[in-house]
């Protein structure tokens, strides 16, 4: 009997030790870059998945820090320097490179993605927490607009900006999570972490896998609380939502999001939300963050073209009467959740 106690004894241990063993699924939050921030390690040991994350949030903070658009900053100390009139003004390697990239999307994307616009964002109320229901003041608004500014307008060098509007003013609200998440990729990999997930107020990108099934993430519906669709996430994937449902104000019965037309000073519109789909690359998630704005910007006709003008082949466009506009391959991707959605699916 003795015997028999101590072998079922000894097979519990190794049952329990076992399971302790067991891959498991580990998560920080936090708020940061005004919106919850979530990441998830699967599969390493609860150590280094602790630090791993930490470094992640940390990094996170410090990009906060640094690329905030209207509490004192690296990017308000240039944008201050810019309004001035000051040449050769001295920033750090990693603002150039940000700054390069993004320039280089907003080329490619008829400047509808355009971070020197920060005064048309400050007129319209969205440089705080709180946004109130008022119009800017037509006259300030007509010369923000017609001042032009554009990263164009930057010369940048290896550690030094200068530029020739000073009407240019810096937001990279459009551009700093996506980078966040790649920053996050980067640093994850580096000490070793294979599977994780992501999150950055909607903008997500995958790493590996969830215990050999991909991670699944939903896609937000613009006019409802459940989500519109859920999709599959592939290593090295990045996803960036644009919507008019998360910073905006109503006034008379009209909806102003933060989403600005640079043509016009205007929030768009005629479009609720689009979604872009990254493939593996460098930048994919500066991309996928970058990507869904001028395509929400664009009109009805001409943002596919765009899409593919800036290499993004898996998009969907919910446009102002709630008809969802995919391309096929993304559609493909898609589990559709919403039945009273009307999909119209294009090349």
């Amino acid at each position: 009997m003795r015997c028999l106690k101590a072998a079922l004894a000894l097979a519990a241990f190794l049952l329990l030790a076992s399971c302790s063993k067991a891959p498991q699924l580990y998560q920080r939050e936090a708020y940061v870059f005004g919106t919850r921030v979530e990441v998830s390690v699967w599969g390493e040991s609860a150590d280094q998945a602790k630090r791993a994350m930490a470094a992640v949030l940390a990094e996170f903070d410090r990009l906060h820090r640094m690329l905030h658009a209207w509490q004192p900053s690296e990017l308000t100390a240039l944008n201050e320097a810019i309004a001035r009139g000051e040449r050769d003004i001295a920033v750090s390697p990693e603002l150039t490179f940000i700054l390069r990239d993004a320039a280089a999307i907003a080329a490619r994307s008829d400047q509808l993605f355009n971070p020197a616009i920060g005064r048309l964002v400050g007129l319209w109320g969205f440089h705080s927490d709180e946004f109130k229901p008022v119009l800017p003041d037509a006259v300030a608004l007509e010369a923000a607009v017609k001042a032009q500014p554009r990263l164009s307008d930057l010369a940048i060098g290896s550690d030094r900006v200068s530029s020739t509007n000073r009407a240019v003013q810096l937001d990279l609200g459009g551009y700093a999570k996506g980078y966040a998440l790649d920053r996050a990729a980067a640093l994850l990999r580096g000490q070793g972490v294979k599977n994780a997930l992501i999150n950055i107020g909607g903008n997500v990108m995958a790493l590996g896998s969830k215990g050999g099934q991909p991670w699944r993430i939903g896609i937000q519906h613009p006019r409802a609380a459940t989500p519109l669709a859920t999709l599959e996430l592939r290593d090295g994937e990045a996803v960036g939502t644009s919507g008019d449902y998360q910073r905006y104000f109503e006034l008379e019965g009209r909806r102003y999001c933060h989403l600005l037309d640079p043509r016009s000073g205007q929030p768009a519109q005629g479009t609720q939300a689009v979604t872009v789909l990254v493939t593996p690359r460098a930048g994919a998630g500066a991309l996928s963050d970058a990507a869904s704005k001028p395509l929400f910007i664009a009109a009805a006709g001409d943002w596919r073209g765009l899409a593919q003008r800036l290499g993004v082949t898996h998009a969907l466009r919910i446009d102002s009467d709630g008809v969802m506009h995919v391309t096929a391959a993304f559609h493909a991707r898609l589990t559709m959740l919403a039945s009273d959605m009307k999909v119209v699916s294009q090349p």
